[in-house]
């Protein structure tokens, strides 16, 4: 089995991915280009496999992250693709991921500090 902190890089790394793509790019820009909410749903989706994979110890032990949410966000999106509401895709990523990055950054620098690098931003 992959190694918990792994998945927890994934996280932010994705997280960091999402706001390269979202650099300069306002709501409606958004909305407007597909390629762009593709590419960020993938990023979410990503996440959401990432939490999924976490052991249930390590989620319970950090209740300030909305662990069900992330992944229940991520089984939505990938069994009803063409159904995304793409104003809920904006939100969770322009507000929802930074939040999270910060969560995820923060469990990695306490419980692996050998993961340090992650938890600062690279």
């Amino acid at each position: 089995m992959r190694r918990e902190e792994l998945y927890l890089a994934d996280l932010v790394e994705m997280a960091d991915a999402i706001e390269v793509s979202l650099r300069g790019v306002d709501h409606a820009a958004f909305l407007a280009d597909r390629d762009k909410r593709d590419a960020v749903l993938l990023k979410l989706i990503l996440i959401g496999e990432a939490a999924a994979r976490l052991p249930k110890a390590l989620r319970k032990r950090h209740p300030e992250v909305p662990w069900a949410e992330i992944i229940t966000f991520r089984n939505m999106a990938v069994h009803i693709y063409f159904a995304v509401d793409w104003e809920f895709v904006w939100i969770t990523a322009s507000e929802d991921t930074p939040k999270l990055r910060g969560l995820v950054a923060d469990i990695l620098a306490k419980e692996f500090p050998d993961r340090l690098p992650f938890a600062e931003g690279q």
